[in-house]
């Protein structure tokens, strides 16, 4: 692409968009999302603060995203400009990024980079943009943040960004982050003795849900509403599990209903427990009968039941996609997910009884203890599920995260997972889909889950050298070199 190609591109993006806010403000923030524009604006979180930093008074956002095409910017010279008024994103005083996950590093890399802004914090000065970083990985591990960003916002930013507004827009930036170090919830790299409790959001901020809607996401031309934050469940191997900031926060079904334009013709409701709110088919029933259709972001299968398969039926569903997680009931009691095989078992039976085309399952493998027996195991309740309907398999590396009582726990070497992949292929032949996850990314992903500082510097030199998996191994081989060399022994 050309120049002008790229600009008439994010144009027509724009001009698609219903919601955004386009103001000029006394403090402009530059609200980046280290992925393409289509992931991006399926991110509830990325479009809550964008609606928190326009609600605050005299500050305004302006999106920018990871481009589609990162060479041809390169080629071109081209910086990456906002979405509202086609500024470079250097020219703005705060540079704000929500990390979804350990892989969007480089995102983050790429987009500075292409700005002119020095990846380090300490290579930057006062003349470069401030850079604050947040999003869900803050939630687990925000130490590989560390070296690029100024400021990190732990958890629940939807109070914390009002502080920092304020402090902001009147303050030095050596006072201002001298202050925010100060503030629960915020952690300053090279002030703050480490990164402390996350933060939590007061219950009158709740829900999140869209301020723009457009056809060109994921999750296409759909209205995305969180009916609760957190989980009442406590999967050991989860982020979000009950013990995190209080566990699962519903929000009234008359609060929900009435945040849902009523030109909304899709609408998702997005949460870590979905199903688990205790109004659920109330509000799955009027978002139907108003003839919309739905989506549901996370259904446990010993929620469902026939009103509510039903219901989603009615409101367009063709695939039932439900989580098994560990390959055998022995690893799913270890790990206390109280999915039963009965419970996926009815899914299937319910599927099938409402005239859905298919069940999709999402599979971990390389749990702790898992063994060759329990992946047979999966061989054969999968066959048994597609005897009664057409049956898909999304299978993932477990990927131990911070924070979480299986956090330490080893990442099964690649090539042993990728036998049990070739074991669970070959014992269902080509009766079930498999769709699978590099082994191989998922270990980079589980050395930046796991690491320090060091691991964000490690994330530098594998994306400068190219970015294969290659350079990943061969920087995280120095890192750990440089780490021995360093202890006092």
């Amino acid at each position: 692409m050309n120049s002008w190609e790229i600009i008439s591109q994010v144009r027509q993006r724009a001009g698609e968009e219903t919601g955004a806010l386009r103001v000029r403000a006394p403090f402009q923030v530059a609200l980046c999302y280290p992925s393409t524009y289509s992931v991006g604006m399926s991110s509830l979180g990325f479009q809550t603060i964008y609606r928190e930093i326009h609600g605050h008074a005299g500050a305004a956002a302006e999106r920018a995203f990871l481009p589609d095409s990162p060479e041809d910017y390169r080629r071109l010279r081209m910086p990456v400009f906002t979405y509202e008024s086609e500024t470079p994103i250097a020219n703005l005083p705060v540079v704000a990024f929500s990390v979804s996950y350990e892989l969007e590093i480089t995102g983050l890399l790429e987009m500075l980079d292409l700005s002119g802004i020095p990846l380090l914090r300490g290579e930057r000065t006062a003349r470069h943009p401030l850079i604050v970083a947040g999003g869900p990985l803050t939630y687990c591990n925000p130490l590989p943040l560390a070296p690029f960003a100024d400021l990190i916002i732990l958890g629940e930013a939807e109070e914390l960004i009002h502080d920092f507004l304020t402090a902001a827009a009147g303050m030095a930036r050596s006072a201002l982050l001298e202050r925010m170090a100060r503030v629960p919830g915020c952690f300053v790299p090279g002030q703050s003795p480490g990164p402390g409790a996350i933060a939590k959001a007061a219950d009158g901020r709740l829900p999140a849900y869209s301020q723009i809607v457009t056809k060109n996401t994921v999750l296409r031309s759909m209205f995305l509403i969180e009916p609760g934050r957190g989980c009442s469940r406590g999967c050991t191997y989860c982020v979000m599990r009950r013990t995190t900031n209080g566990g699962m926060r519903p929000v009234s079904p008359d609060k929900i209903l009435s945040l849902i334009p009523g030109g909304a013709r899709r609408v998702g409701l997005v949460g870590a427990a979905v199903t688990d709110h205790p109004a659920i088919r109330e509000i799955v029933r009027a978002v139907v009968d108003g003839g919309r259709e739905i989506g549901i972001s996370s259904l446990r299968a010993d929620r469902l039941d026939d009103e509510l398969v039903g219901l989603l039926a009615r409101g367009g569903y063709r695939t039932l996609t439900t989580a098994s997680d560990g390959v055998s009931q022995r690893l799913r009691d270890r790990i206390q997910r109280r999915t039963k095989e009965e419970h996926l078992i009815r899914a299937a039976e319910l599927a099938r009884k409402f005239q859905l085309e298919r069940l999709k399952l999402y599979e971990m493998i390389g749990l702790p203890g898992e063994t060759l027996a329990d992946m047979d195991e999966l061989v054969r309740f999968s066959l048994e599920l597609a005897r009664i309907i057409p049956l898909s398999l999304a299978v993932s590396p477990f990927v131990a995260k911070r924070n979480t009582p299986l956090d330490r726990a080893p990442f099964e070497p690649p090539a042993s997972l990728n036998r049990k992949l070739s074991r669970l292929r070959e014992g269902i032949k080509d009766r079930v889909e498999i769709r699978s996850v590099s082994a191989r990314w998922a270990w980079v992903e589980y050395m930046l889950s796991q690491g320090g500082e060091t691991a964000g510097l490690a994330a530098v030199a594998a994306w400068r050298a190219g970015g294969s998996f290659a350079d990943w191994k061969r920087a995280f081989s120095m890192m750990e070199q440089e780490c021995k060399s360093a202890a006092p022994w």
